[in-house]
Formats: structure tokens, sequence, C-alpha cells
């Protein structure tokens, strides 16, 4: 069965540069890029109607770290927390990301108040994107076992639905356990949108069982085609309530050089199952994002802030 949201129109969002310095992707003006040129690349995508921005976390990390797929993992990693309420703040309707959370090293309730007041206070644009982790050393740093992170996680993810919106909220499991507490304010609705971060197939089944979506990284198309194929055959999409949103990545895209190709590899995205995708642009300076900001709303694919295709 297919439940996934094939066929929707396609969402687009930003991994928004600046906020988190990775070797492989950052240009050197993000290096002293200021408040005012954040606030300007979130009110343009704002105003042209991307789906979301998002902010990755990370507490703190080795100076050498690596990432899951060995590649350099850069050092940089404004809060998410602070960040997306300050973009909140600049911004009317464009949703708010994390990208990803790591469950483990948070409560549930604490997470439920932290965002909850942001979910509310900026009128229910939160999305949640919460992953595993992989970083031994910062495991480590925080008190928190690396070797049941898995369980932990998806203990967490259980807590935070119960507890989502809910302000006296009521659960037990595994590691989380709680009543008789008052969380208020807290989100405007009882139904979060949890984005699950991965790239293993224990990943995509914690979404199916767990999460809204699933936000793979490091797959190639080969690898997502075969993936996202065995979850159709199988029967962990049946008797979910919404479909899942398949929140894939498009690197280095230039719609400004090529926007034909720009275009075309969207669409492509969009044949893989893709309901979201996040955009990484090529770009050397603050002028040339913003300018390829303009050259995606271009392409006719963003809605316009009437709700409509452009």
């Amino acid at each position: 069965m297919d439940n996934t949201g094939q066929g929707q129109p396609l969402k687009l969002g930003i991994v928004t540069p600046v906020l988190s310095m990775n070797p492989r992707v950052a240009q050197p003006w993000e290096v002293s890029a200021t408040p005012s040129d954040l606030r300007a690349i979130a009110q343009a995508a704002d105003r042209l109607g991307f789906h979301h921005l998002t902010c990755s976390e990370h507490v703190a990390v080795p100076s050498q770290a690596v990432s899951a797929t060995g590649q350099a993992r850069g050092t940089r990693y404004y809060d998410p927390a602070v960040t997306l309420s300050w973009m909140a703040a600049a911004t009317s309707r464009i949703a708010l990301a994390t990208h990803v959370l790591v469950g483990a090293y948070h409560h549930p309730l604490q997470v439920a108040k932290t965002y909850g007041t942001l979910d509310r206070l900026s009128g229910g644009r939160v999305i949640l994107g919460v992953g595993v982790g992989s970083l031994h050393e910062e495991f480590e740093l925080l008190d928190v076992p690396f070797v049941d992170r898995g369980a932990r996680t998806d203990d967490f993810l259980r807590a935070l639905r119960a507890t989502w919106g809910e302000p006296e909220p009521e659960y037990e499991g595994a590691f989380f356990r709680f009543s008789g507490l008052v969380v208020d304010p807290c989100a405007l609705s009882t139904d979060p949108t949890i984005w699950i971060g991965g790239r293993t197939a224990r990943s995509l089944r914690r979404a199916c069982e767990l999460g809204s979506g699933w936000v793979p990284f490091g797959l190639d198309d080969r690898q997502l085609t075969s993936m996202l194929g065995d979850l159709r055959n199988s029967q962990s999409l049946d008797g979910r309530d919404r479909p899942l949103d398949l929140v894939l990545g498009a690197e280095d895209l230039d719609p400004v050089g090529n926007p034909d190709g720009s275009l075309e590899r969207l669409r492509s995205l969009q044949e893989l199952g893709a309901t979201h995708v996040n955009l990484r642009m090529r770009q050397n300076s603050l002028a040339e994002f913003l300018e390829q900001l303009e050259a995606v709303a271009s392409l006719g694919i963003l809605p316009s802030v009437d709700g409509t295709e452009s």
C-alpha cells in the first residue's frame, strides 16, 4: 500500500545558511554573516512562498568530528530554539523546522514546553525534526547513554506525541513517565508534525511508526529508490491516518545559471516520492543566495502567499 504523500504539490524549504558550517558546502561569507543577513534570508523566503526554514542541533562537538557518512562535520551550530524563535519574530507564515533535534538529549516535557511555546507564539508554525544522533563524544558530554539511544529516542517520540498540545499530559514508558503536571503554555495543536531524520531502514520504520515524515541524508537516488520500494511493498504504512511526508535534499541547485536543470532535478525528486525538498543553493555571497531564492520562485513551483501556485 502506498500511503506516502506522493502526488501532492511539492513544498520547498531551505537549509538555512550561516547556522551551521559544514566544510563541504559552507561559503566564506557565512563565517562573518550578521543577524541582518539572516533576517534578510528569512524574510525573503517567507515573502516568496517557501515552505520552511531549518536549524540543526549540536551542543558541543569535537574540533575534528566527522558525520555518520564519514565527512567533516564542522563546529558551528546555532541553537535551534533560540534561532527559530528569532526567525519567527521576523516572519509571518513560513514553517520553522528543527533539522534535526537529537531526541535522546532531551526530556519530552522540556521540548514540549520550549517548542510548544514557540508554536503558540508563531501561530502553529513549528515542525519537529528528530534524529537518534551519532556523535559519541557529545552523548558522553551530556551524560546520555549512547548504546540505548535508539530505544530512548523511540520512547521520547511516544512521550512527545502524548504531550504535544496537552496542558496536563500523562505518559508512562520505558524511559519517561509523568502525570499530575501542567505544561502551560503548550502547542496550539495536539497533532505535531515530526520528521524523523536518518539514513537507515530502521530510521524509515521509525518514521512510519512514530513520525509524520522521513528526512534521509547521505543516500543517492538508487538507494532511496530501493528503500522506498521496499517500504511500499511492506505493510509499514498501513493504518496511518495521514500520508508520510518524504523530505529529500537538493544539493548545489543553481536556478540562476541553470533553471531548466534545477527544475528537472526538483521534478526527479518528486518522482522519487518527495513531498518536500530541502534546498542548498550554489552561492558565494548573501546577494547571490537571495538571487537564487528569487530564481527558485521563478520556476513556478512555489505557492503564492494566497495559497495558489505561482
